[in-house]
């Protein structure tokens, strides 16, 4: 019984990392260019016992774990503002901005001029491009996004956005602020002029689908209700023989 009790457990702390998961995702559905994850467990079967001596072989006991939380990274909506300075990127690629912490990655090109002439985000934060940070000379007009990230104004060229991408982006990892870091050492930004492309006066939208989430969210909510039920049962079960037992000694 103590076995039963300890696989559904597991199963309670794993469907509630998916609950978790998908609450961030809902809290997420309207950040720009915000990138849904989904939950990947796997089984994990206990080493069996043997011996000679034993009446019955032992069972097989399977246990549920966290096998990480990979990132969907599929285009969300590209929605038009008019505004010269919001950029998307289609296709495969993440803009690069500087951040206290180092450089770091983002899908949201909602970006504006600061004080200073820097390109930066709704953040502060400012966007780098191919030598360094964007800057822009008071009174620019004319400003031209092209679709390889070259960013002109009507006095001249100006630089040109970084577009990078990862071999495995999936591992990549959520720091605040809609930014992703490269934790692994061996995760090395690569140009992503070939994969990706630059849509100016655009904002991609977050690519979580609304309604696919709230079933999910009622699935899993199900499901952890049911576990709940059978460990009470279970523990219910456990407490009346143990009475019992008492109570014929």
């Amino acid at each position: 019984m103590e076995n039963t009790l300890l696989i559904g457990l597991s199963r309670q702390v794993a469907l509630a990392r998916e609950l978790d998961v998908i609450a961030n995702n809902m809290a997420n559905v309207n950040t720009n260019g915000f990138k849904a994850r989904s939950s990947r467990f796997e089984e994990y079967l206990e080493p069996d016992a043997s011996a000679e001596t034993f009446p019955w072989p032992d069972r097989d006991l399977s246990f549920v774990i966290d096998a990480g939380s990979p990132i969907d990274l599929s285009d969300g909506a590209a929605e038009p503002t008019g505004n010269p300075l919001d950029a998307a990127i289609r296709g495969e690629g993440f803009f690069v901005v500087e951040t206290p912490a180092g450089e770091r990655y983002t899908r949201n090109g909602a970006f504006q001029v600061d004080p200073q002439g820097r390109l930066v985000t709704s953040d502060g934060f400012p966007v780098m491009g191919d030598g360094g940070a964007i800057q822009l000379e008071p009174g620019d007009t004319g400003i031209v996004i092209a679709k390889d990230g070259t960013i002109s104004t009507d006095a001249g060229l100006r630089g040109r956005l970084a577009l990078v991408r990862f071999d495995q982006p999936q591992f990549l990892s959520n720091v605040g602020a809609n930014l992703f870091a490269a934790i692994e050492p061996a995760q090395q930004p690569r140009a992503a002029e070939a994969t990706a492309s630059v849509q100016q006066g655009f904002i991609e939208r977050s690519n979580v689908r609304a309604v696919y989430e709230m079933t999910r969210l009622m699935e899993v909510s199900r499901a952890y209700t049911r576990v709940a039920s059978t460990i009470s049962s279970l523990t219910d079960l456990q407490r009346t023989a143990i009475r019992s037992l008492g109570e014929a000694a």
